[in-house]
């Protein structure tokens, strides 16, 4: 090893790119990469979100329709089925509120949960939710629970 032959251990170094504005011998110099006038030459510039150079940005393109209720309820959906598994697995054992079900990660704290009939239940639940279908209220009636709105 001697001087001529001395190079940084790989990794220590790294390429900081062009250093632009520093001087004509660099090559960019003037203008520093910019080009001449318009906005992405100025300092200060960003460009809008979606912005498309002036052509009509998609988001204006494309056709609006419908509308979107303000006064919408949107209802957690959770299957007798999925009760059931929860009963099998020893996870609850006769109540089932919003509690349990956030503590089972079927619903957030702040959902409105609905009952749904899909599947069948075969143990007895007392179950306090917001909403239930019709098959999934007589469902837990059948199986001797029972089921209680919010």
């Amino acid at each position: 090893m001697s001087l001529h032959n001395l190079k940084p251990a790989v990794g220590a170094t790294k390429n900081k790119g062009k250093r632009v504005g520093r001087g004509e011998g660099s090559g960019k110099a003037t203008t520093a990469g910019r080009g001449h006038k318009g906005a992405k030459s100025r300092s200060g510039y960003s460009r809008k979100v979606g912005f498309e150079g002036g052509q009509m940005p998609l988001q204006r393109r494309v056709p609006k329709f419908g509308f979107t209720n303000i006064n919408r309820k949107e209802y957690v959906g959770v299957n007798l089925d999925k009760l059931q598994s929860l009963v099998d697995n020893g996870k609850i054992t006769d109540t089932v509120n919003l509690e349990v079900l956030v503590e089972n990660r079927l619903a957030r704290k702040n959902d409105l949960v609905k009952i749904l009939g899909g599947g069948e239940l075969k143990a007895k639940l007392n179950i306090t939710v917001h909403k239930f279908t019709a098959s999934a209220k007589a469902a837990i009636e059948a199986a001797g629970g029972e089921a209680v709105t919010l």
